[in-house]
C-alpha cells in the first residue's frame, strides 16, 4: 500500500533529482522510496554505487582507535 508524503526540499535539488529519475527510467517516487528503504534497513547501503563496491575493503586491525589516530595526524600535520 502507498501514501503520500509531502516533502520540502530546495527547487534546484528537485530539478536535478527529477532529470536524474527521467536519465534512469524512474520515477522520483521510486528513487526516494529506494533509498529510504535502504538506510532503514537491518544492513544499510547507503545507494551509492561505487561506494558499495569498496565498502568493506580495508580491514582495521581490532585495537585501531580512530581518535587516537586522527590526533596524531593532527600533531604531525600542526605540531
Amino acid at each position: 500500500m502507498t501514501t503520500k508524503l509531502t516533502l520540502s526540499i530546495n527547487k534546484a535539488i528537485i530539478a536535478k533529482a527529477k532529470q536524474y529519475a527521467k536519465n534512469n527510467n524512474q520515477s522520483l517516487s521510486q528513487i526516494i522510496e529506494s533509498y529510504l528503504e535502504k538506510i532503514v534497513s537491518q544492513n544499510p547501503e547507503l545507494g551509492d554505487q561505487e561506494l558499495d563496491e569498496i565498502r568493506g575493503i580495508i580491514k582495521l586491525p581490532d585495537n585501531y582507535n580512530e581518535k587516537e589516530e586522527a590526533r596524531k595526524m593532527r600533531i604531525e600535520k600542526h605540531g
